[in-house]
């Protein structure tokens, strides 16, 4: 047995596919509130056969902030995928992400202590990196410096993958991997999900960039690291490393639209006094503050050389996954015909 986190999330549902397409028994983790309906109406972006692969989980409410019900979601499990997490850029969300992903992954490992739990991987994320290499890349040894401001969402997995490391010294088998931006299907209004919409809506981008990955990619390399055993690593997962402006492009001349601006200095200065200034009155105006413009503006390429040896993986290129991904997109309500 098998247990998913986050099973509701953009990288969860197509993680239950994978296993189940190798055969495995998945039991996934939702809370009260969750729409399972839009996971399996998103089966179909992905499978022939959606509602009887849906029929297939084992789905179980789970509070986080609850051993016992930890506990119990975990009995019969011998693997872990904790895909569960909040993930925002806005200063307010700060203290609910924290929780939510660091005690949350606290109480989660806690739970597998003396459990028939063997295997674990954590997802974190790229946004945990700092530091080049001598390529003026990032890689699975550009630490986390605390002496660098970050985003509350890079801190609260920052202070995750500690918890799992705590694990992996005590004996747990783990691995954590630390995807770029996810390209995938389904989930349109939440985290990465909402990447296509927010292109799609926004004339206006930072000059910088960041690495992306197909959903389907992370999910068959998570797979595979845990029926490899490679355990005690943890392994970036991109496939190529684009700018914010570049990667609209070929969003929004397949929607038709025209090239978003660039963002300037000048622009962004202006919006980070707004944001000191009014943004007690106008939350929204907190999001323009000096991690977020950093993030924006800034380009660090990352490399994907450790994983690509270690399992000769070929990942989806970007253009393939836009193509992919955005047809689903525009399915979701009709808004556009066809994305050729």
């Amino acid at each position: 047995m098998i247990l998913v986190t986050g099973a509701t999330g953009i990288l969860g549902r197509v993680l239950i596919l994978e296993l189940q397409k190798r055969g495995r028994t998945v039991r996934a983790t939702k809370r009260k509130s969750s729409n399972i309906a839009e996971v399996k109406d998103s089966f179909k972006f992905y499978v022939e056969n959606p509602d009887e692969e849906f029929a297939k989980i084992q789905w179980i409410d789970v509070d986080f902030d609850d051993i016992s019900s930890l506990k119990s979601a975990l009995e019969g499990v011998d693997e872990v995928y904790h895909c569960a997490a909040k993930v925002s850029f806005h200063p307010d969300k700060k203290r609910e992400m924290y929780h939510t992903n660091i005690d949350g992954t606290k109480n989660l490992l806690y739970a597998c202590e003396n459990s028939s739990v063997k295997k674990f991987c954590f997802v974190s994320s790229i946004a945990v990196l700092d530091g080049l290499n001598e390529n003026g890349e990032m890689d699975e040894n550009s630490d986390y410096n605390p002496k660098i401001d970050h985003s509350a969402y890079a801190v609260s997995k920052h202070f995750s993958e500690m918890e799992v490391w705590r694990a992996s010294a005590e004996g747990l088998n783990t691995v954590i991997i630390n995807p770029g931006m996810i390209v995938g299907s389904g989930n349109w209004n939440q985290s990465s999900g909402e990447l296509f919409g927010t292109f799609e809506k926004n004339g206006f981008i930072g000059s910088g960039g960041t690495s992306y990955v197909d959903v389907r990619d992370v999910a068959k390399i998570a797979v595979e690291l845990m029926d490899k055993n490679i355990f005690g690593e943890r392994f970036i997962l991109i496939s190529e490393n684009v700018r914010f402006f570049d990667f609209g492009k070929m969003v929004r001349g397949k929607l038709g639209l025209k090239d978003q601006k660039i963002l300037s200095a000048s622009v962004l200065n202006l919006g980070r006094i707004l944001s000191f200034l009014f943004g007690w009155m106008v939350p929204k105006l907190k999001m323009a503050n000096k991690v977020n413009i950093e993030a924006i503006s800034n380009f660090n390429k990352i490399s994907n050389k450790k994983i690509v040896e270690k399992l000769d993986y070929h990942f989806i290129p970007i253009s393939e996954s836009i193509d992919f991904h955005l047809k689903n997109y525009l399915k979701k309500d009709g808004s556009l015909k066809t994305a050729d």
